[in-house]
């Protein structure tokens, strides 16, 4: 189309949704995510619990899995079994790559699944890939209308205004809590290699 950018035209072909929309439903799913979840981890904790990486209200795992299951499974909303088999599958997949990741990156996992029955390695379980098909099929039923019809009632230079507000916010949250968490696991580290080198060297 004349005068559409790039962007616009490619996000149209491939999701059929604006950036607009996709951004500011991520932004609420990851925070609709840091609700439910800071919520019922305070109740089994009894005390409050902040479930975010950061300081800010903010789950982004919670964001890119649900538009990841909305966009991936949208060709099969009609079909209430292919959503909760499919949905469970994706999602235990999404699981466990956010799993080997976090690994990776700050040595831990946020979530242990050791004491379930039929788990891998305590980052799968059965139970929770069960709860992420249910959770599909609410994703498709209610939870989606919901968010979009949110988004939908904001003014669009309002939305504009606070995603990108936002967007700001939390990227600067993430990245000074990364930083933190990097800083405090240099000095392990060094150490780590000093010792591996002396060892060498001592063979």
């Amino acid at each position: 189309r004349e005068g559409e950018s790039t962007v616009m035209w490619w996000n149209r072909m491939i999701l059929g949704f604006d950036s607009y929309h996709v951004i500011l439903w991520f932004l609420l799913y990851s925070i609709l995510g840091w609700i439910v979840e800071s919520i019922y981890m305070s109740i089994c904790n009894r005390k409050l619990t902040n479930r975010g990486f950061a300081k800010g209200p903010f789950c982004p795992i919670y964001g890119v899995g649900a538009l990841t299951v909305y966009f991936v499974l949208r060709p099969y909303s009609s079909n209430g079994f292919l959503l909760f088999l499919l949905g469970s599958l994706l999602a235990t997949a999404l699981e466990l790559l956010t799993g080997i990741i976090m690994k990776r990156i700050f040595g831990e996992i946020w979530w242990d699944y050791h004491e379930k029955p039929f788990n891998y390695k305590g980052i799968l379980c059965l139970e929770s890939s069960i709860a992420w098909g249910f959770y599909t099929i609410g994703l498709f039923v209610f939870l989606h209308k919901f968010v979009e019809g949110f988004v939908n009632g904001i003014p669009m230079m309002a939305g504009k205004a606070l995603g990108g507000f936002l967007a700001v916010l939390f990227t600067l949250d993430f990245a000074n809590a990364f930083y933190r968490e990097k800083r405090e696991a240099l000095p392990k580290q060094l150490i780590r290699i000093r010792e591996g080198i002396l060892n060498r060297f001592s063979r």
